[in-house]
């Protein structure tokens, strides 16, 4: 498997703005998510509490999933739940602000959803190779390789975005996919307390949630055990107060990202040094960790 990521971004910004007609799905089963996020990043339950250990629970967010044909279900807020004896299941991924980008060969940076940690300057991920990049990111496009299915590389190609997939055979050493038999507890959680989400539902339903609503399922994250359905209640409610306190640069980021931006797929009417001057501003004098650059890469 051999990529050419330089100046593309596909798997990390939600380009249907720029070609609806050639963005593609990020679901992969038959359960539609809640929420309308583009590629979103399920976390395994160790990045999760390694992220809320760190002080980045607010790079975290939650997806909940409506239940398909003879699924288990509950409802909470008049919205039915896919759901596991009752607990309703949920995945944790990675937040995706609104940052002006030029992704996939356009001519100037547009207002598009974008991955907490791409650097819109560089489109280079902030944690690449460190250990806080996620198993999803770090074998992308594996797995959908192996069941040959489009991959994001292939639909950027098809949109002019020039030569992406180099080499399609997919990796001999790919991980177990994100959801699967195996995932209840360590990929796919079911939150114990359903009588504890009147009102959160209904927020997240509605790109509204609040830091507090996104720190219960990070917490319920962190305390499951893989393999079950247990929750260790102890652990559960550190790891949720921790989420709660997080004030990181990614959340300072978000916020100020969140007022600055025009409507999906504007213009951003700022000449490149302007721009980039604003991504300084905002993300790197923060304290965001730098990217290499692709001169730097072989």
């Amino acid at each position: 498997m051999e990529l050419d990521c330089e100046g593309c971004a596909g798997c990390c910004v939600d380009w249907r703005p720029l070609d609806p007609a050639a963005a593609g799905s990020d679901r992969t089963g038959p359960r539609p998510p809640l929420d309308d996020a583009y590629d979103l990043v399920p976390l395994t339950r160790d990045e999760v509490a390694r992220f809320v250990d760190d002080g980045l629970a607010d790079t975290l967010v939650p997806r909940l999933f409506e239940p398909a044909e003879r699924d288990d279900s509950v409802r909470i807020d008049g919205t039915d739940l896919a759901a596991v004896d009752g607990r309703p299941v949920f995945v944790v991924g990675l937040r995706n602000p609104p940052k002006p980008v030029a992704p996939i060969g356009t001519d100037e940076p547009r207002w598009l959803d974008a991955c907490v940690f791409l650097d819109p300057t560089t489109l280079q991920c902030r944690i690449h190779d460190t250990d806080r990049y996620p198993r999803t990111c770090a074998s992308y496009p594996g797995h959908t390789l192996e069941l040959g299915a489009e991959t994001e590389c292939e639909r950027v190609e098809a949109a002019g975005g020039g030569d992406r997939l180099l080499d399609d055979a997919p990796p001999a050493d790919l991980p177990a996919p994100a959801f699967g038999p195996q995932a209840l507890g360590a990929t796919v959680f079911a939150y114990p307390d359903p009588d504890d989400l009147d009102g959160v539902v209904a927020r997240l339903r509605d790109g509204a949630g609040t830091a507090a609503d996104r720190a219960r399922f990070a917490g319920a994250a962190v305390g499951s055990r893989p393999g079950s359905l247990s929750v260790t209640r102890e652990r559960m409610a550190e790891a949720r107060e921790c989420a709660r306190e997080a004030d990181s640069w990614v959340g300072r980021a978000i916020e100020a990202w969140t007022e600055r931006a025009g409507a999906d797929g504007d213009r951003v009417a700022l000449d490149r040094d302007a721009r980039d001057r604003l991504v300084r501003e905002t993300e790197d004098d923060a304290g965001a960790p730098g990217t290499p650059g692709w001169s730097s890469e072989g």
